[in-house]
């Protein structure tokens, strides 16, 4: 089972989890991204292109279930104007054993943060705006992943 949703509105992170858990298995991994503050950010504005992202993100789920035995997967991502401490994003997965859904959940999670298509713009408390670059970081956790 794949369930995957871009949306405005906030979401409960524990109601997902759980629907999750139902498909049995031993183990659920999820990770929710927040919006980091640094103490000069109001917003973080999220962009995307819809007939592209979800069938991105569809993409990044499907290629977790080549690489693990999985149950499910669940891939919520934000888009719109959101707040320091909002949340933006939910990868969760459920398995049969842990490192299986640990490691899918990571792989979700570096996908997201270099092939999905969602553009950032930071919004500064003094009211200045910029995009957000990609990190050298992020890809190269992306690429570890190639084999």
């Amino acid at each position: 089972m794949i369930r995957v949703s871009v949306i405005e509105s906030d979401f409960d992170a524990g109601a997902e989890i759980k629907n999750l858990s139902a498909l049995g298995g031993g183990a659920v991994t999820s990770f929710v991204g927040q919006v980091r503050g640094d103490g000069t950010l109001d917003a973080l504005e999220l962009e995307h292109y819809p007939a592209m992202t979800e069938k991105a993100l569809r993409k990044i789920a499907d290629e977790a279930l080549e690489k693990w035995d999985l149950h499910g997967i669940t891939i919520i991502h934000r888009v719109g104007r959101l707040g320091v401490g909002e949340q933006i994003v939910l990868a969760c997965t459920c398995s049969n054993h842990r490192q299986a859904s640990i490691e899918a959940c990571s792989y979700i999670m570096d996908q997201l943060k270099t092939v999905a298509p969602f553009w950032k713009k930071e919004i500064k408390q003094d009211g200045s705006e910029s995009w957000v670059e990609e990190r050298q970081s992020d890809l190269d956790a992306a690429k570890g992943w190639e084999n």
